[in-house]
């Protein structure tokens, strides 16, 4: 059986602290491979609005580039509205019955995976992974693996922030993603 870690966000744009998350976890768990699942609509965040989905995968495509064991699972993308995660994780079951997902989420998921979208459901389909992050509790009813992730507190709402108001991103993005980024000028490049 196929072992399979699953990451989703916005990757609006993707950072060093995603690869460094994915990487840990694959590590960790002895994972085949990871792959990254960029979301339509996020049910508990938002996107920035001035970034097509194109280039979010472009990014991404950038950022993993160096990676044989990191893919892009674009099945989100491929549907309308929100994306709930036991909907998708369906469809992955259906179409790779002979993996095992290991869904990946930071401190901040595992406190809310109570109020998750049918999540007595979803706990049947995936194996959830943890990963620590220092101002969240990770007590859970729920069944979760932890994975020590090194804190590296940076997020794509920051680097928005950072590149909107002109500072350096360097060393919190793959240079390939900082390249793509000043080329197609986005985030008020």
């Amino acid at each position: 059986m196929k072992k399979v870690g699953v990451l989703g966000g916005t990757f609006d744009p993707p950072h060093l602290g995603h690869l460094l998350i994915a990487n840990e976890v694959y590590s960790a768990l002895d994972l085949d491979e990871v792959w990254f699942m960029p979301n339509q609509e996020p049910p508990h965040k938002e996107k920035s609005d001035s970034v097509k989905n194109e280039e979010r995968l472009q990014m991404l495509n950038l950022a993993i580039e160096n990676n044989d064991h990191f893919k892009i699972a674009a099945i989100e993308l491929e549907r309308e509205g929100r994306s709930y995660t036991v909907d998708t994780m369906k469809i992955l079951n259906a179409r790779f019955p002979n993996f095992q997902f290991f869904f990946i989420i930071g401190a901040d998921m595992i406190e809310y995976l109570p109020k998750w979208h049918k999540i007595d459901e979803l706990i049947k389909l995936v194996k959830f992974v943890g990963v620590e992050r220092p101002e969240y509790s990770h007590q859970t009813d729920y069944p979760v693996l932890y994975v020590d992730v090194p804190a590296m507190e940076v997020s794509s709402s920051m680097i928005r922030e950072r590149i909107k108001n002109g500072k350096t991103v360097r060393y919190l993005l793959p240079d390939p993603v900082i390249h793509y980024i000043e080329e197609k000028h986005l985030y008020g490049t």
